[in-house]
This record gives C-alpha cells, structure tokens and sequence, in this order.
C-alpha cells in the first residue's frame, strides 16, 4: 500500500508559454498542476517558458502540488530545464518518455549535484511500447521516484491504434503499469481524456480508471476538474463504511476472534487495510482542499 501523502485525484496540465492560464491555475480545485514545458511549448518558446514558470513558482499555488515537466535531457533544454528547477519551489520534476532505470537515475544524479532539496521527487512519463516493457526496470529505479504518469496519446500512437470509448488499444499498458506502481509503492495516474465537449467519455474513463486502481487522472481542460475529483475521491458512503469496518474489527480482535461481520459480510485483515486507504485519502483531502 502506498502512503498516501496527499490526493492526486484531478491533476491538470498547464502550458508553460501561457503566463494566463498560470496565473488561473492557483484558484482552480486540481489537486495537482503539471507545468508543462515539453508537449504544450514550442521550441522557440521554451525558453521563455521555463522563465514563466520558474516566476508562477514563486509566488506559489496554494496548496496545489505544482510538478514540472521538463523537456527530455537527449534535447537541448531538457538539462538546463532540470538545473533550473533543482532548487525551485517545484514539488516534484516529470520526466518524459523514460524508457530505462538510467534515464531516472541521470536526473537523479543532477538533482544531488545542484544540491536539490530531498523531497523533490520524481515522476517518470510512461507512454511508448519500450516502457511498457521495461516498467519493473523503471519503478525500482530510484528512491526518489514517486509516480508513474501515463502518457495514453503518444501510446496510442505508437501502437498504430486508435482511440475508442472502451480503451481496449491500451488495457495492456493500463494494466501492467498499475501493477509495477502497486508493487513498488508508487502512485499512478492515468492518461489524459482528449475529448473536451466529450463529458459522457471523460465520466467512463474516470470511472474506468479508478475501478482499475488508479489514483487520479491527468486532465488537459479545467472543465475536467470536477468530475476526476468526484470519482477519484471517496464518497460519503464510503468513508462511512471503513470507519464502520475499522470499529467492528477492532471490536472483534479485542474480543479474541480474528475476523468480524459486518452487515451480514466478512471483515478480515484485507478489508482493514483497503478501509485505512479510504480514510486516510479522505483526510487528505480534507487538509488540502
């Protein structure tokens, strides 16, 4: 189980070049930001754009984690990228493209070197066929890496596939990804809805991705915030019933039995723990909505 810090339920990408949609992001309900200077920059404004953010940084986002994605260090920004950000207030640095244990490493290895701070963290992008197969490879790379962020888009494309409602071209991927984060206490983020007058679609990935053991979704629209909060999120219910799991066993182990029954239901060891993940990721929201 993964100590859950805090929510990434909702967490949006940001386009370094847009010093407006910087400024709108610290009063939107994200969880999360990813500051964009791959994908949404081109090259000639990448520059300027590591500028724009080191500054949106300054000033910070509440309590939104605000994570960089820097360019890839085989570019010609990706290094300067990394050494800027080392010591900024950035919460984490999103690597993209990684495909080997290496490639975390290198920017681990920059990050010691400018003296970073020890909780900066890493994310590593997982979206080719070459990271699919080496996920074991990637998720063990360093302590210092804390999620695994699907890239869907440039995956799809890679497999010559197409996008569908289903999301059959990239179950696979999906799958093996959640199962490398579980196994190495990693958090994992699914890929990004495409879609935007598409609410229908967005609702059934969401749901997908949280029935398949995601801990939130990558968002490109604000419009998406509400509803990956939603169903990312406990319910009500939920919480309600790990709280009612927790006190019938803790009645049920004083007491000398070793399992419990609840509302007709077994409650054993396995259903505690899965009952603390609720609590503790409905306290989590609580401190940082």
């Amino acid at each position: 189980m993964i100590n859950i810090s805090r929510p990434r339920r909702s967490v949006l990408y940001m386009p370094g070049a847009n010093t407006r949609a910087l400024e709108k992001a610290k009063i939107l309900a994200a969880d999360s930001l990813i500051l964009d200077l791959e994908d949404a920059v081109a090259p000639d404004a990448k520059v300027a754009a590591r500028q724009n953010i080191l500054e949106a940084l300054q000033t910070g986002f509440g309590h939104r984690e605000a994570v960089v994605r820097i360019n890839g260090l085989n570019t010609p920004w990706g290094l300067d990228d990394l050494k800027a950000f080392a010591n900024s207030k950035a919460d984490a640095i999103v690597l993209p493209k990684v495909e080997s244990a290496t490639q975390v490493q290198e920017v681990a290895k920059v990050l010691k070197e400018s003296n970073a701070r020890p909780d900066l963290t890493i994310w590593a992008m997982i979206e080719t066929p070459k990271a699919i197969f080496k996920l074991e490879e990637i998720s063990g790379s360093h302590p210092l890496l804390e999620a695994l962020v699907l890239g869907t888009s440039d995956l799809v494309k890679d497999l010559h596939g197409k996008h569908t409602p289903s999301r059959v071209e990239t179950q696979t991927a999906l799958s093996l990804s959640i199962l490398a984060a579980r196994a190495f206490g990693l958090c994992v983020l699914d890929g990004v809805h495409l879609s935007l007058d598409d609410e229908v679609g967005l609702k059934q990935s969401c749901i997908q991705g949280r029935d398949m053991g995601f801990d939130g979704k990558t968002l490109i629209h604000p419009s998406q915030i509400a509803f990956a909060n939603e169903t990312f999120g406990p319910s009500t219910e939920e919480v309600a019933e790990a709280q009612e799991r927790m006190t019938a066993y803790e009645a049920a182990i004083k007491s000398g039995a070793g399992i419990a029954v609840l509302n007709g239901k077994l409650i054993e060891e396995l259903h505690i723990q899965d009952a603390k993940r609720i609590l503790a990721l409905a306290n989590a929201i609580q401190s940082f909505g």
